[in-house]
């Protein structure tokens, strides 16, 4: 059901009703321009939602950029595992562009502000260019090199893309105001030498444009009407204003509106980290399940449906805001409540013998892949004289209101019959290794018998249907904090990348449980992604990891929903 966040107009539509009202366009067009850096997370897929849902809203369009200048970390795959994330989320671009298909023109356009002297090659350290930067109470210095003629400027420019000079000895310089109150309007850098191999151009660039020089210009080019974009980028609106209007490509300006980016508890959202963890072992690649990329949430098996839902809940917000995990699970139960079928698997197995029941006798019974579904049919589960429950449903010392198995008491097994537990064995260390019980062989399910109530149900499999299976459990990854630290995504690309000293001290050791069970034969053979309800315990997809022999199954979220109470 669409909820009211979904249906509420925003303050972004607010101002693009503005501008068409006023004739400042006549069209929309926006753009999702991530940088190949690494995976999208599900920051990036509000962003996602914001870009495409507001163009597809005003019959616009919105074009995919790939903003790839900085070589040092972009690489293929990334491009290829972006595009696959927004195809995931059911969202189509109308034109793909990567800002390394436009260094030509960025270049041309730089030498034209160099002409103009709006622009000038800098030969200060990065050291000299941060100390004579100021602070925010203090205004900068003017570079002793700031006055270069610009046919100076332009020589040394096209001697900087001759590849004359090493890395970091010269920048190009925008020229603006060293005394601004706004500290990015300083003199802020446009180029910088980098001499290294680019995933795209090669080795035919050895400078490469800055983000805020490159991505306004481009935008300009492209002709996009409104640059959606999350807050941090607030502070750099006057930047990105001032290098459209004077690139000169334009006479019609785009308009840069910000919202509040996306911040879940427990729940790191920031790429910088992200790669971090990736590259310190502490996961398993960007892919691992306990990852927020949307590659990894595919993985554990987030259907993307729930993924558009938690963002229509969300909602989009002028101010940051921290939203509880409980709702993105509640979200992801609410989709696979209606599709996953529904099968048995035990996780922690503890051995069940029926002393009544004949050895090599088969009772084969018929159960229903989905309450509300019959069309998805039913299959047969068989019962013997050996299986399997949960060692949590047995208690040797039952608490109060604990009605699963105990000594002396009875419980149905889902789909077959009551019995009780007359006997607990034990090993030498005092451990429970097998259960003697007895079955009630009129209660059958489907039969008459079948009405005499017990007040547990517990979900097993027999020795002849259990196949060993792994599974594996998740926590956020994060522990709780009383305030989450994060890294904004657009500091200085060029800055060493150091994370706060306690984030590693966050890291969850219990964040990933791994455990050898058992689970039906109909879903061992299931092909990888594919999703199930298995009872009492949880939802859980197939893991690519699986083999033949052993099947291993990601539990996407537990069955438990607190936030629907809460919601209520």
């Amino acid at each position: 059901m669409e909820n009211e966040a979904r249906r509420a107009s925003n303050f972004i539509e607010e101002n693009i009703n503005q501008d068409l009202a006023s004739g400042r366009f006549d069209h929309v067009k926006t753009r999702f321009p991530p940088e190949p850096n690494g995976y999208l997370h599900i920051g990036h897929a509000k962003a996602l939602c914001v870009d495409f849902g507001i163009a597809q809203k005003y019959g616009g369009s919105c074009n995919l950029r790939f903003d790839d200048t900085n070589p040092a970390k972009e690489e293929k795959a990334f491009v290829e595992g972006i595009q696959a994330d927004i195809e995931w989320l059911g969202f189509k671009w109308d034109n793909l562009y990567f800002a390394s298909d436009f260094f030509d023109r960025l270049y041309e356009i730089a030498c034209s502000m160099i002409r103009r002297g709006l622009a000038y090659v800098d030969d200060q350290s990065p050291e000299e260019m941060r100390k004579n930067r100021g602070t925010l109470t203090q205004p900068g210095v003017n570079s002793p090199y700031r006055d270069r003629t610009p046919e100076e400027n332009l020589d040394l420019f096209q001697r900087m893309k001759a590849g004359e000079f090493p890395d970091g000895s010269r920048v190009l310089r925008a020229k603006i105001d060293m005394a601004s109150p706004n500290v990015l309007l300083r003199d802020p850098t446009m180029y910088r030498i980098k001499h290294m191999h680019h995933h795209r151009a090669g080795d035919k660039w050895c400078i490469y444009p800055m983000y805020d020089f490159q991505h306004p210009v481009q935008d300009a080019i492209e002709g996009i009407t409104h640059s959606l974009c999350s807050l941090e980028y607030e502070i750099h609106r006057p930047l990105y204003d001032w290098f459209v209007t004077h690139a000169e490509v334009t006479d019609q300006p785009p308009r840069q509106i910000e919202f509040a980016r996306l911040n879940i508890e427990r729940t790191v959202m920031s790429k910088r980290y992200l790669r971090r963890m990736v590259e310190e072992g502490v996961v398993s690649g960007w892919d691992d399940p306990r990852m927020p990329t949307l590659v990894a949430m595919r993985r554990r098996g987030y259907p993307a449906s729930a993924v558009l839902d938690f963002m229509g809940r969300v909602g989009v917000a002028k101010a940051d805001s921290t939203v509880e995990g409980s709702l993105l699970d509640h979200c992801v139960r609410e989709a696979l409540a209606d599709s996953a079928p529904r099968a048995m698997a035990v996780l922690n197995p503890l051995k069940l013998t029926f002393s009544n029941w004949e050895e090599g006798k088969v009772d084969e019974l018929t159960v229903e892949n989905h309450p509300d579904h019959p069309e998805l049919g039913t299959r047969t589960v068989r019962f013997t004289k050996h299986a399997y429950i949960e060692q949590e449903d047995f208690m040797e010392e039952p608490v109060k209101k604990f009605f699963r198995l105990a000594p002396s008491k009875e419980v149905r097994l889902k789909g077959a019959y009551i019995i009780r537990c007359d006997e607990v064995v034990k090993n030498a260390e005092g451990e429970i290794v097998e259960l003697i019980c007895s079955v009630d062989l009129e209660s059958r399910s489907g039969s008459e018998g079948a009405n005499r109530k017990v007040k547990g149900t517990l979900h097993w499999l027999s020795d002849v249907d259990a196949r060993p299976a792994e599974f594996r459990l998740y926590e956020p990854i994060l522990l709780e904090e009383p305030e989450e630290v994060e890294a904004p995504e657009i500091e200085d690309e060029d800055a060493p990348e150091a994370a706060p000293a306690d984030f590693m001290d966050r890291i969850n050791p219990n964040s990933l449980k791994v455990v050898k069970g058992f689970c039906e034969p109909y879903i061992a053979n299931s092909e990888v992604g594919a999703s199930f309800q298995f009872l009492r315990m949880g939802y859980f997809c197939k893991d690519k990891d699986s083999t033949a022999e052993l099947p291993v199954y990601n539990r996407t979220v537990g069955l438990k929903d607190s936030w629907a109470k809460v919601a209520k």
